[in-house]
C-alpha cells in the first residue's frame, strides 16, 4: 500500500513538473514543441488539455484549438474560455459568440474574464446589439457589477458611439475605478467628439489621486489637438516626464502629433528631435501638421528628410505629401514622388491612389488623374469623388456628369462632397432636369443636412432659372453662411428680380453675416440690370468703407454697364480711368456694350482696340464693333473689320439656342432648316409673327445688321434662332410647362420685344437663359424690365 501512494506521488510530481514545462513552451510561442511535448505525455489531464487549447488559439491556429477543444474528455469553464478568447482575439466574431452562448446553455457560467474577452471584441468590431446581449447576460449571471466586466462594457459602449450609457455606468464604479477604467472613458469621451469631457475626465482622474499609464496620455493628447489647447497639452507633457513615459513609443507619437496640430511646431521639432529613435508615425504628425497649417514647404522639407534618412515610409505619408504638391508649382518634384510610390509598390494601396488621383485632379492635370483612376482596382466613393469633383472645378462640367453616371452605374453611393460637385456642374451647364434627379436621390439617400449641397442647391436651381425651388430650399436650410445668402442675392439678380436680392442683401446684414467680394457683384449686377444708380454707388463705396474689401475688375464692369446702360458715358469713362486696378476683358466689354446701345462710336473704338489686344482671338469684340458701325450707318468700317477677322483667322461664333424636351437637345441657328420637323416649326413662325402683329409688334430693323432692303431685313429678323426654339416649344411643350429656351450670345433687341409679344398672345411663360442673365417673360413683360 506504501509502495503504491509512492508511486502515485512521483507520479503527480511528474505530470506536474511536464505541465509546467507545457506551460513554459505555451508561453514563450513555441506551439509546435508544445504540441510534441503534449502528444508524449503519458496521462493527460485536464490542465494540459487547456494549455495546449490555449497555446493553439493565442497562435492564431483556430481550426486545430477546437479540434482539440471536441477531443476534450472533460471541459470546464475554463476550457471554454480559452477557446473563445482565442477566438475573440482573432476577430472571429460569428464562432466566439456561437461558442459563448453556447458555454451558457451546456451549464458553464462564463468568468469576468471570459466576457472581458467577448466586450472587447464587440469594442473592436463596433458590434452593439451583440454587445448589448452580452451586457444583458452579464446581468443575468450576476457580473454587471463587477468592475473589470463594467470596464468591458464602457468601452465598448463608447468605441460603439454610445457614449451616455458608457458615461452611466462609469459612474456606477464610484469605488472600484482603476487607471484601466478611467483611460476607457477618457478614451470614450476624445473618440467621440467631447473632447472638452475627455480633458475634463483626465483631471478629475489626476484629483483622485489614480497613477496614468502609456494608454492613457495619448487620449488626452489627441483631445487637446482637437480643442487646439497647447497650453493643457504642455501641462500633460509634464505628466509625462514626471511619470517615466517619455521614452514610451505611443506616448511620444501622440506628444508631436499633438504639439503639430496645434501649431507649436517648435515644441513639436523639439519632441521629435528628443526621441531615441525614428518613428515614422510621429514624422507623418510633422507633415500632416505642416499641411493643415499652411506650410506646405515646411511639410516637404520634412519629406525629403525622412527619405535622407532612409526611414520607412508608410501609405500614410505619401497622401499628405499629395496633398501638399496638389496646389505647388512643382511638376517634376509631383512626379518623383509618383514615381516613388511606384517603386516602392504604395500605388496599389487605396488610399495613396485616392491622394495621387486628387492631386492630379487639382492641378487640373485630367488626363493624368484619369490614368490613375484606371490603373486602380479597387476603387471606392472617394477615389470617384476625386475625379467627379477634379473635372468639376476645372472647366469639365459635362465630364463630371458623365463620371458620376458611371459612378452610380457601378453601384457606388454617391457622398455629400460629390453631390455638391455635381450640382455646381448643372449650374454650369443649366440642366435643369438633371440637378432635380440628384437632389431626388440626395432626398432618398436618407443623408442629413448638409451645408455645402443646400448652398449648391440653392445655386444650381438660381442658375437653371427655377429661383422660386432656389428660394424654398435657403428658407428650409437651418444653418446658412455668407455663400448660402450670396448665391440667392446673385440668383435674384440673375433672374431679373433686383428688389428681391437688395432686400435679401439688407436681411443678411441684419442677421449679423457680413457679405464678401462675390456678394457684391451679385448686388452691383442687380442694381445695373434695375437702373438702380444710387443704390449702386452705395454698395460700391460701402464695399471699402465698412467692409474693407478692395473692388476687383467685375465690380468696376457692374458700375461701367450701370452707368452706360443709364447713358452716362462721360461717367463711365472716368470712373474707367480712375479705376485702382488694371482693367480686363470684363470692363471693356462692359463699354462697349454700352456703346452699342447708345451708338457712341469713338468711345467703342478705345474700347474695341483694348480688347484686340486682350482677347486678340476672341470674335465678340470684333462682332460689337463691327455692329456699332453697321448702326451708324459705317458699311465700310464694318466691311473693314470683318476683313480683318478673316485675315486673323477669326470666325464668328454663330448664334445657336437651344430647348430640352425628353431629356433630348433641340438646337438651332439664325433661319436654320435642318430640324425634322422644320416644316411645322416655320409655318408655327409664320402663324406667331402674325399675330404679334396684329397684337402691335413692330420689327426693328436696326437688328438686321446687312445692307440690304427693309423687306429682306424684316424677313431675316422672323428666324432668328431664339424665334425658332421659341415656336418649337409652343409646338411641343405642354402648356402647363413654361418653355425654357438657352441661347449662347445675348439675345438682339427685336426677339426681347418679339418675346414679350408672344408671351401675352399665347399665354405662356418663356424663360430665356442668354449669355448675360435670365428673361422670364409673362404677360408681356420681362423680369429684366428691358435692361440685359
Amino acid at each position: 500500500m506504501g509502495l503504491q501512494n509512492l508511486c502515485h506521488r512521483v507520479q503527480r510530481v511528474s505530470s506536474y513538473d511536464t505541465n509546467q514545462k507545457l506551460h513554459a513552451l505555451w508561453k514563450s510561442g513555441r506551439t509546435n514543441e508544445a504540441r510534441q511535448l503534449f502528444d508524449n505525455m503519458p496521462q493527460r489531464d485536464e490542465f494540459s488539455w487547456n494549455t495546449m487549447i490555449a497555446a493553439y488559439s493565442d497562435s492564431g491556429n483556430l481550426s486545430e484549438a477546437k479540434k482539440l477543444f471536441d477531443e476534450t474528455p472533460k471541459k470546464s469553464a475554463i476550457t471554454w474560455s480559452s477557446l473563445i478568447t482565442g477566438f475573440c482575439r482573432n476577430g472571429s466574431e460569428f464562432e466566439a459568440l456561437e461558442l459563448f452562448w453556447q458555454m451558457g446553455f451546456e451549464g458553464y457560467k462564463p468568468s469576468q474574464f471570459t466576457l472581458g474577452s467577448v466586450l472587447r471584441m464587440c469594442s473592436m468590431k463596433c458590434l452593439l446589439s451583440r454587445g448589448e446581449q452580452v451586457h444583458g447576460y452579464a446581468a443575468k449571471v450576476g457580473l454587471d457589477k463587477n468592475d473589470f466586466v463594467v470596464t468591458g462594457l464602457v468601452d465598448m459602449y463608447s468605441k460603439c458611439r454610445r457614449i451616455m450609457e458608457a458615461e452611466y455606468l462609469f459612474g456606477t464604479m464610484a469605488n472600484g475605478r482603476n487607471h484601466v477604467s478611467w483611460t476607457a472613458m477618457i478614451s470614450g469621451y476624445s473618440q467621440n467628439g467631447e473632447e472638452l469631457r475627455a480633458i475634463e475626465c483626465f483631471r478629475d482622474m489626476r484629483a483622485e489621486g489614480v497613477e496614468c499609464n502609456q494608454y492613457t496620455f495619448p487620449s488626452v493628447f489627441t483631445a487637446c489637438a482637437a480643442l487646439s489647447a497647447c497650453g493643457f497639452g504642455a501641462q500633460v507633457h509634464g505628466c509625462v516626464v514626471r511619470g517615466g513615459f517619455e521614452t514610451n513609443v505611443f506616448v511620444e507619437s501622440s506628444l508631436v502629433d499633438m504639439y503639430a496640430k496645434c501649431g507649436d511646431f517648435r515644441s513639436a521639432k523639439k519632441a521629435l528631435e528628443l526621441r531615441e529613435t525614428d518613428d515614422v508615425i510621429s514624422w507623418n504628425s510633422m507633415i500632416v501638421g505642416c499641411v493643415r497649417h499652411g506650410l506646405k514647404e515646411e511639410a516637404l522639407l520634412m519629406f525629403k528628410n525622412m527619405h535622407s534618412k532612409d526611414m520607412e515610409i508608410d501609405d500614410y505619408t505619401f497622401p499628405s505629401v499629395l496633398n501638399s504638391l496638389a496646389s505647388m508649382n512643382y511638376e517634376r518634384y509631383a512626379k518623383s514622388v509618383h514615381s516613388m510610390i511606384v517603386k516602392t509598390g504604395f500605388h496599389a494601396y487605396k488610399l495613396v491612389g485616392n491622394a495621387l488621383m486628387d492631386m492630379y485632379a487639382k492641378r487640373n492635370d485630367l488626363g493624368s488623374a484619369f490614368k490613375v483612376f484606371n490603373s486602380m482596382t479597387d476603387k471606392d466613393v472617394v477615389s470617384w469623388t476625386s475625379l467627379v469633383t477634379g473635372h468639376a472645378h476645372n472647366g469639365a462640367p459635362e465630364e463630371a456628369l458623365k463620371l458620376f453616371c458611371g459612378m452610380r452605374i457601378a453601384g457606388i453611393e454617391p457622398d455629400q462632397v460629390v453631390i455638391s460637385s455635381v450640382l455646381s456642374s448643372c449650374a454650369e451647364l443649366t440642366t435643369l432636369k438633371f440637378g432635380q434627379q440628384v437632389h431626388a436621390n440626395y432626398i432618398k439617400s436618407g443623408f442629413g443636412s448638409s451645408l455645402s449641397v443646400d448652398n449648391s442647391l440653392v445655386a444650381m436651381y438660381a442658375k437653371c432659372g427655377n429661383i422660386e425651388d432656389a428660394s424654398c430650399i435657403f428658407y428650409l436650410m437651418q444653418i446658412r453662411n455668407v455663400i448660402s445668402w450670396t448665391a440667392l442675392i446673385v440668383g435674384y439678380a440673375q433672374n431679373g428680380r433686383a428688389k428681391e436680392s437688395l432686400l435679401l442683401y439688407d436681411l443678411m446684414t441684419e442677421s449679423g453675416i457680413k457679405p464678401d467680394f462675390i456678394t457684391f457683384i451679385g448686388l452691383l449686377f442687380a442694381c445695373s440690370h434695375a437702373g438702380l444708380a444710387e443704390q449702386a454707388h452705395q454698395y460700391f463705396e460701402s464695399m471699402t468703407r465698412i467692409y474693407g474689401i478692395k473692388p476687383g475688375p467685375d465690380h468696376y464692369a457692374c458700375m461701367i454697364d450701370l452707368l452706360g446702360r443709364s447713358g452716362k458715358m462721360l461717367e463711365a469713362e472716368k470712373l474707367l480711368d480712375e479705376m485702382d486696378v488694371e482693367p480686363d476683358a470684363t470692363v471693356w466689354k462692359a463699354l462697349l456694350s454700352a456703346c452699342r446701345v447708345h451708338g457712341v462710336v469713338e468711345l467703342a473704338e478705345r474700347a474695341a482696340e483694348a480688347l484686340f489686344k486682350l482677347e486678340p482671338q476672341n470674335s465678340v469684340s470684333y462682332v460689337m464693333l463691327s455692329n456699332i458701325y453697321s448702326a451708324a450707318g459705317k458699311w465700310e468700317d464694318s466691311a473693314r473689320i470683318r476683313r480683318l477677322m478673316k485675315n486673323k483667322g477669326i470666325s464668328k461664333e454663330p448664334g445657336r439656342s437651344w430647348i430640352e424636351m425628353n431629356s433630348q437637345v433641340h438646337a438651332f441657328t439664325s433661319e436654320d432648316r435642318s430640324h425634322p420637323n422644320i416644316d411645322d416649326i416655320y409655318s408655327k413662325i409664320d402663324e406667331v409673327m402674325r399675330l404679334i402683329k396684329e397684337a402691335g409688334y413692330v420689327p426693328d430693323i436696326n437688328y438686321a445688321l446687312h445692307d440690304v432692303n427693309e423687306e429682306v431685313k424684316e424677313h431675316g429678323l422672323a428666324y432668328h434662332s431664339e424665334k425658332l426654339a421659341v415656336a418649337f416649344g409652343l409646338l411641343f411643350v405642354p402648356k402647363s410647362a413654361p418653355i425654357r429656351i438657352f441661347k449662347n450670345l445675348r439675345v438682339c433687341g427685336d426677339c426681347h420685344v418679339a418675346m414679350k409679344f408672344i408671351s401675352k398672345v399665347f399665354q405662356r411663360h418663356i424663360i430665356l437663359r442668354d449669355s448675360n442673365c435670365f428673361h422670364h417673360f409673362i404677360e408681356g413683360k420681362c423680369s429684366c424690365g428691358d435692361y440685359w
